[in-house]
């Protein structure tokens, strides 16, 4: 028998794999598609889900912002406390009944404008807060804290105006400014500034048989001031140092500033105008009002500003 493979015959491999069938070969690119498909869907799910994470807020978050908000607080009304408005506390009755003080009274808290007198000097007619002269004793004595931590809460309440302010700080109204001369008394008791009588509506006195001390003529020195409280027979003021060597003035630069609204207690709550014994028409300011109502909408304001952008910044983070 012949090796040779006859012409015209088609040579067979021994091994061989079979074709797939065309059944087979359709099903498999739609199997590859469903898998791709469903892990299409499986990646959107958590995409989604990854995407309600980040935009949820989270729990807690207030709370965490809050001390943050409380500080800001702080250090606005610091700030405020130090350029523009300080909360006075008025320790004592001299300025009754303008102001109450005394034991039994109310009480009364003053915002004092510390920027005004940066633009002009003290004017008649104005309740000033300063600082007292060497020479000038304390109207009310105060208990002194010991420890420093005592000290620093005292601080910090006096500059809002809860504590007792410094012993040697003191409220009363402008009577006569540098260059004129003011003397008590007239044949009618009045107190007169360069002659002028003064018809003081705002005096008050719990001593009825009470007379106006005679003092003067004093000519006060250019850069001083005049005081005098409101309640003549219980207030220590310039009548009491006439003696001094500035004779009783105190220099302007111990001004703190002029008081212009009573914010404490509620029921006496009112703008402090000046009296028409000198010059003015005695009615509230409304520039007062605008700066009363103004500075809590600025911290308010200010705070919630603040809030909504890190609230923002943590969503989009």
């Amino acid at each position: 028998m012949s090796d040779e493979t006859p012409v015209g015959s088609t040579a067979q491999p021994a091994d061989h794999e079979p074709e797939p069938s065309r059944r087979d070969s359709a099903t498999e690119p739609s199997r590859a598609d469903s898998a791709t498909e469903a892990s299409r869907g499986v990646n959107a799910t958590e995409a989604a889900r990854a995407d309600s994470a980040t935009r949820r807020p989270k729990h807690g978050s207030f709370w965490r912002e809050l001390p943050v908000l409380l500080v800001i607080a702080i250090v606005l009304a610091l700030l405020i406390n130090t350029f523009l408005v300080k909360a006075f506390f008025i320790p004592s009755g001299s300025m009754e009944k303008t102001l109450h003080g005394c034991p039994g009274c109310s009480g009364d808290r003053v915002l004092v404008n510390k920027v005004v007198y940066r633009l002009h000097d003290p004017r008649p007619g104005d309740i000033v807060v300063f600082k007292g002269p060497e020479s000038w004793t304390p109207e009310i004595a105060f208990q002194q804290p010991t420890n420093p931590v005592s000290k620093a809460v005292r601080a910090v309440a006096s500059t809002f105006g809860v504590a007792t302010p410094g012993e040697k700080d003191f409220v009363k109204r402008v009577i006569a400014v540098g260059g004129q001369t003011v003397q008590c008394c007239d044949d009618q008791g009045r107190v007169t500034v360069d002659g002028r009588p003064l018809d003081e509506r705002y005096v008050y006195s719990a001593d009825p048989k009470f007379d106006e001390q005679p003092f003067g003529p004093v000519k006060v020195p250019p850069g001083h001031l005049w005081m005098m409280g409101d309640h003549r027979d219980e207030s220590a003021d310039s009548r009491a140092h006439v003696n001094d060597v500035d004779q009783g003035t105190v220099p302007v630069d111990n001004v703190i500033g002029k008081a212009f609204v009573i914010i404490w207690p509620i029921h006496r709550w009112a703008t402090l105008g000046t009296p028409s014994d000198f010059g003015g028409d005695g009615k509230r300011a409304p520039y007062t009002v605008a700066l009363l109502i103004g500075i809590p909408v600025v911290l308010v304001l200010g705070i919630g500003w603040t809030a909504t952008r890190r609230r923002r910044r943590a969503r989009s983070s």
